[in-house]
């Protein structure tokens, strides 16, 4: 059974994702799924040691960063609520 869940990424982040995904003729659904499915297969320690980090290093243009925005729980649900209007 599929479910449904919301992902937030920058632009250009979404339209080179989307290109890829085309040019291998999967959705960008599966391709997020494929590679979710790849990072939880084995119990990683950090971020760095997922599968995808040495393509992720190429890919990227400049060094990797990983955002990370600490929010409270009332701010994701007002967010949440402000996108549904």
């Amino acid at each position: 059974m599929d479910a449904k869940i919301t992902l937030s990424f920058d632009d250009a982040t979404i339209m080179r994702a989307k290109k890829f995904a085309d040019a291998n003729n999967i959705s960008l659904s599966r391709l997020t799924e494929f590679l979710y499915s790849k990072m939880t297969q084995v119990r990683y320690k950090q971020l760095e040691d997922l599968p995808v980090a040495d393509w992720v290093s190429m890919v990227a243009e400049g060094q990797v960063q990983y955002q990370r925005k600490v929010r409270s729980r009332q701010s994701l649900k007002k967010e949440y609520f402000k996108t549904k209007k």
